[in-house]
């Protein structure tokens, strides 16, 4: 497993071109969409939402939003990572009950627990809730990029495109969301520029250190 987990990770680059005649499987996009789904967050709350965009038309509005970028409608899918840009007392109750139903405990036992994540969320500013829930999108991220490596789906995280275009083109802020992140999915074109680049990297010694 060693081996294979590495091994797929050299696979992997930020493809450029898809290849837009090749679909992904549907047992492969379950696949991983519930790696997105067991993906760890902050007290287990999991703020966020994503959105699997199959069709072309759709793909075809967000494209000039993402700065034309082709992969948007040339993947077999498209990811938008999107998080919650406030949580309430309610939202953080709902939680908790889903804790207690799914571990079968009472509720009353977890009311500590509910009690000091309230607390801290409360103390933080609108807009640190904002950043908070924000980087909970990231870590699922990396979930689906190791995923789809060991898949040989090939993946390409964007931050290039303008969030309020496309949180006003997908009604994202009536839900009280907003995106963070897109994520084109699909297989590499044989004429990607990339395929043949090697990964550039840190070496060993300079990136990790030992105390």
């Amino acid at each position: 497993m060693n081996k294979q987990l590495i091994e797929a990770l050299e696979w992997r680059y930020a493809c450029k071109k898809f290849d837009a005649e090749k679909r992904i499987p549907a047992s492969d996009i379950q696949t991983i969409l519930d790696s997105i789904r067991l993906t760890p967050t902050s007290y287990g709350l999991q703020p966020l939402k994503v959105l699997l965009i199959e069709t072309k038309e759709l793909r075809e509005k967000i494209k000039p939003i993402a700065w034309n970028q082709a992969q948007v409608v040339d993947a077999s899918h498209l990811l938008v990572f999107c998080h919650h840009t406030a949580i309430s007392e309610s939202y953080v109750d709902q939680h908790v009950t889903l804790m207690a139903d799914t571990r079968n405990v009472a509720p009353e036992k977890l009311q500590g627990f509910g009690t000091h994540v309230k607390s801290a969320i409360m103390k933080m500013e609108d807009e640190q809730v904002k950043q908070w829930t924000g980087k909970q999108t990231y870590i699922a991220l990396g979930q689906v990029l190791l995923s789809c490596a060991l898949l040989k789906i090939d993946a390409t995280p964007m931050e290039g495109f303008d969030k309020d275009q496309l949180n006003e083109l997908l009604d994202l802020s009536s839900q009280g969301l907003s995106a963070s992140l897109l994520c084109p999915i699909g297989f590499r074109h044989p004429e990607d520029s990339n395929i043949a680049l090697k990964k550039v990297r840190k070496t060993k010694d300079t990136l990790f250190e030992t105390r």
